[in-house]
């Protein structure tokens, strides 16, 4: 599966894109295909949006949010970020689609990794997932109140 992960965040006022950076930056990989793309936002340059691609499975998720909940505890963005603007979206990729071609295109049904989904046993995942990040959240929110943060 390919989980996606789309963060918004807003600077503080006089905090630059290279203060998040240097805050943001994992100095410990997934050890599974990670690509994050950030993205400065035109109408507001103090705007940074970064989306993720993480290509794992169910059984190895777990994992991976007990590296992302590490990384973020040990460097917190709470002095680059305004309190209260951070926007989170996370899901699983349902199809992948290169419009790259020049002209006209035909339809093609939807696809991941140029395999179809079942849309029934996609849900099912789907659902799994959503726990799995809830219980993950719920777990950070409480390492950080038992530092008093």
């Amino acid at each position: 599966m390919i989980a996606v992960a789309i963060v918004t965040r807003k600077l503080r006022r006089g905090k630059t894109y290279e203060d998040f950076r240097k805050a943001w930056f994992h100095t410990e990989g997934f050890g599974t295909p990670a690509t994050l793309h950030t993205m400065i936002n035109v109408d507001d340059p103090r705007t940074i949006t970064v989306i993720g691609f993480i290509e794992t499975s169910e059984s190895n998720l777990e994992r991976l949010l007990e590296i992302d909940i590490a990384q973020r505890l040990d460097s917190t963005l709470d002095d680059i970020i305004e309190p209260g603007q951070i926007e989170r979206q996370f899901g699983l990729m349902r199809a992948q689609d290169d419009f790259s071609a020049p002209g006209a295109l035909d339809y093609a049904a939807a696809r991941v990794a140029g395999r179809p989904v079942d849309q029934a046993a996609f849900d099912q995942r789907l659902e799994r997932v959503r726990q799995a990040l809830v219980t993950a959240s719920e777990k950070r929110d409480r390492l950080r109140a038992a530092r008093g943060e």
